[in-house]
């Protein structure tokens, strides 16, 4: 299979996914700025060969790679991350909330179980809270936390070409007890991605959503008829 790569911005990039890499991941992003790069994502780990070579037609080397920044526990985002953590050194960030669940290797909480597979523990080398902020050079990526789908679910803000591109992997759920999903907050986390009012946004099953219209429509998909529309947010 040869490189396949969709180009968002020119400094943001799918790199891996369902037709990318391999059938099990979820979207893999790359964020490449003057100074510095992050992955967002590692997929289930089964593609990861294919992963490189995208990066590579996306004109990224792999030690030029300074995070490895995970939305969510779960297996089809997290399963590759200890390979190339171990392989090239990458700094993998994740929510406080779930490290111990990554650092163990939980089949349940991560979802690996659902394919028939293991999550390979990995370790966190930096743990995120709400409203932190990773530096890419001059630029700052902004870790917004939007726990229901998973206790410690992130989404991930940066500017680009003018654009607000938010990285929000799982904003369609879905809700299940072994996740330790929690629908009260699941709904107030669609508010807060609603209140962002992002240019563009990248998902981890449903593709790249761009233009604020086509983001805030796909959101309000999920969202309860209950729930109101809050102020803007910046995180």
């Amino acid at each position: 299979m040869s490189p396949r790569i969709r180009c968002i911005t020119p400094e943001v990039y799918q790199v891996g996914g369902a037709g990318l890499t391999h059938a099990n991941d979820a979207a893999i992003y790359l964020v490449a700025v003057s100074g510095g790069a992050a992955l967002i994502d590692a997929g289930c780990g089964r593609g990861s060969d294919l992963l490189l070579l995208n990066l590579e037609a996306a004109g990224v080397a792999p030690d030029e790679i300074d995070f490895l920044l995970l939305t969510h526990c779960h297996y089809d985002h997290t399963g590759g991350a200890a390979a190339l953590r171990r392989r090239f050194g990458w700094r993998v960030a994740l929510h406080t909330d779930e490290v111990a669940y990554l650092s163990k290797g939980d089949n349940d909480v991560s979802a690996a179980a659902w394919y028939g597979d293991e999550l390979t523990p990995c370790a966190v080398d930096l743990p995120l809270v709400d409203g932190q902020e990773i530096r890419l050079g001059e630029r700052a990526l902004r870790a917004i936390h939007i726990p229901g789908h998973s206790p410690g679910s992130l989404a991930y803000l940066v500017e680009s070409a003018g654009q607000r591109v938010v990285f929000a992997q799982d904003v369609h759920g879905p809700l299940h007890p072994s996740l330790l999903s929690n629908s009260a907050d699941y709904q107030a986390s669609l508010g807060k991605l609603a209140a962002l009012e992002a240019d563009i946004l990248c998902e981890g099953h449903y593709g790249v959503f761009v233009g604020r219209r086509e983001v805030a429509q796909f959101i309000a998909r999920f969202r309860s008829p209950a729930a109101r529309t809050p102020r803007r947010q910046d995180g």
